[in-house]
């Protein structure tokens, strides 16, 4: 089994590669053009297995698409190239649109083109995996605005799309493009949408590396607004177990929603990161007194939640972190790999906040 996998040195991408590796038999090719936030170091434990390949590639570009499809003959696509980061949408949406939208219909018809060419039994294997995002769906009513014995509701694979930001408007769009391609061309394609990731090797744009760097560094802890936007947080290790199992297992036409089960507001979050530090790495004043509130994203969601009982169901899969957990492996990675997080800072993002504002 030959997987291509797009945008495998990034954050998921790179922890999928890892999986696939470590716990399987396959091969992997790693397609990833190096924006900022690939980094190829993140895959230095499993670089020299026989069964891992690094393509340096942009998914816009259809005639390198088309090389290594011809050269390495995958059996299934996992698609996880993308701009990801809502605030720099915010600042700079084009990026979004060319590399979400342009970029996955690029591979989508590479791999059309290469699904045609394969004999019968080769077909039959093939699987064209995409991954997105919950935040397709929009936002999700908030406990503040419910009465006390009214059940929450929950993304499921059903909810019509209504996405809020430029990023999740093209993550959006890319959907619905992988969604009509099965439709029209036949291409056996896959869905997954997944809740906030967090784990080791991830770029510090985000808001638990962010808060754990800034942390130790002595900075201000921003917290966007009351802080009360709740996300289900998904450890990144169990996502990537879920993505191989939808990958090779899934079937053909689904989309399957992946979550962990944890619920938290952005506060919260903020000061368990602040309460583990405080144990691990105390300092003679608590890391909470770092905290500050700052003016609101624009057009933040308020709350995230995903029903990922499709998946449990069906492919047997669920999370097999806790949040308490994963966020405590998560801070201590920060703390033991402090080249990682110099390497990555090295270039231009240097901590601070984007997305105040839409840029001339």
């Amino acid at each position: 089994m030959k997987i291509l996998v797009t945008g495998g040195a990034g954050f998921i991408g790179s922890a999928v590669v890892r999986h696939i590796i470590n716990n399987t038999s396959y091969s992997v090719i790693n397609l990833d053009k190096l924006t900022y936030a690939g980094n190829l170091k993140s895959l230095e434990s499993i670089a020299d297995s026989g069964r891992y390949t690094f393509e340096q590639v942009d998914i816009c570009d259809a005639l390198e698409l088309k090389r290594v499809f011809e050269q390495y003959k995958p059996n299934i696509v996992m698609h996880l190239a993308a701009e990801s980061h809502v605030d720099r949408s915010i600042d700079g949406p084009g990026e979004f649109i060319k590399t979400n939208i342009v970029g996955t219909y690029t591979l989508l018809e590479q791999a059309r083109h290469h699904w045609s060419q394969l004999e019968a039994d080769e077909k039959a294997l093939f699987k064209f995996h995409h991954i997105s995002t919950d935040e397709v769906y929009g936002d999700l009513p908030h406990p503040d605005e419910q009465q006390a014995d009214e059940p929450l509701p929950l993304f499921t694979e059903e909810t019509a799309y209504n996405p809020s930001s430029p990023y999740s408007a093209s993550k959006a769009s890319s959907d619905h493009l992988v969604r009509a391609w099965a439709r029209t061309y036949n291409l056996p394609t896959v869905i997954t949408n997944c809740s906030n990731n967090y784990g080791p090797y991830h770029f510090p744009e985000k808001l638990i590396p962010l808060v754990i760097l800034n942390a130790l560094a002595g900075k201000s802890l921003p917290i966007y607004g009351k802080g009360n936007q709740i996300r289900d947080w998904l450890y990144v290790e169990d996502h990537a177990e879920a993505l191989v199992k939808v990958a090779t297992e899934g079937v053909a036409g689904q989309t399957y929603n992946i979550g962990g089960h944890n619920e938290k507001q952005n506060i919260e979050v903020v000061q368990q990161i602040c309460l583990i530090l405080d144990e691990i790495k105390p300092k003679p004043t608590k890391y909470s007194e770092q905290i500050i509130f700052v003016e609101d994203r624009p057009g933040h969601d308020m709350r995230y939640a995903i029903d990922a009982s499709k998946i449990k169901n069906e492919l047997d899969w669920q999370p097999k972190e806790t949040f308490e957990s994963g966020l405590k492996k998560t801070v201590l990675w920060y703390l033991e790999n402090e080249q990682w997080c110099n390497n990555v800072l090295s270039g231009e993002y240097k901590l601070e906040r984007l997305g105040v504002g839409v840029k001339d």
